[in-house]
């Protein structure tokens, strides 16, 4: 099942919270900068640790002081590689990879590769939807997703995406907040 609800990624109740960075480990943009800050400085380090990786990357690690126990970070840009709607999709599948490697009943994300100077809210739901509902009708495992929104011009982007591309019980639009 897919959701799409307004909500703050850093409350987010889900047991993943999927967080797209540079390959250099920096935030995209201030929403994903305020989960780092959240999530406190070990994260941080942690992912430091690791290296610089390669657009596409998608790696697990504790979540920190978040309310989710896991972030998936996957790499959506870099020094050299802007971001484009093929470096998002192999991101977004490889976290859907460590999805089910680990086994995560639910997980949240915002949409990847957003910004300025990046994708619009239309591009971000093409690029990703068809790839959840792929992931969703064939996972091994049953998993919720959430895809978590900061306006209603996202919202309405991402549900209208669903709409588009969703079969019966394959998604749901919350218009509340995310505990709901």
């Amino acid at each position: 099942m897919i959701s799409v609800r307004l909500g703050d990624l850093a409350e987010a109740p889900e047991t993943a919270v999927l967080r797209p960075v540079t390959a250099e480990w920096t935030a995209t943009n201030s929403t994903m900068r305020r989960l780092e800050v959240t999530a406190g400085p070990d994260v941080e380090a942690q992912c430091r640790s690791l290296g610089e990786l390669p657009v596409g990357s998608a790696v697990v690690t504790a979540a920190g002081r978040l309310t989710c126990e896991f972030l998936i970070h996957v790499v959506v840009r870099s020094i050299e590689q802007q971001v484009t709607l093929p470096g998002v999709q192999r991101a977004l599948r490889n976290g859907l990879r460590r999805v089910a490697e680990w086994g995560f009943p639910t997980v949240a994300m915002p949409p990847l590769g957003t910004g300025a100077g990046n994708l619009d809210a239309e591009e971000s739901a093409e690029a990703m939807v068809p790839i959840l509902l792929e992931y969703v009708r064939t996972a091994e495992h049953a998993t919720r997703i959430a895809i978590l929104v900061e306006s209603d011009y996202e919202r309405e982007a991402f549900e209208g995406e669903l709409r588009r591309l969703a079969g019966p019980g394959e998604a749901d639009w919350n218009h509340g907040s995310e505990s709901a």
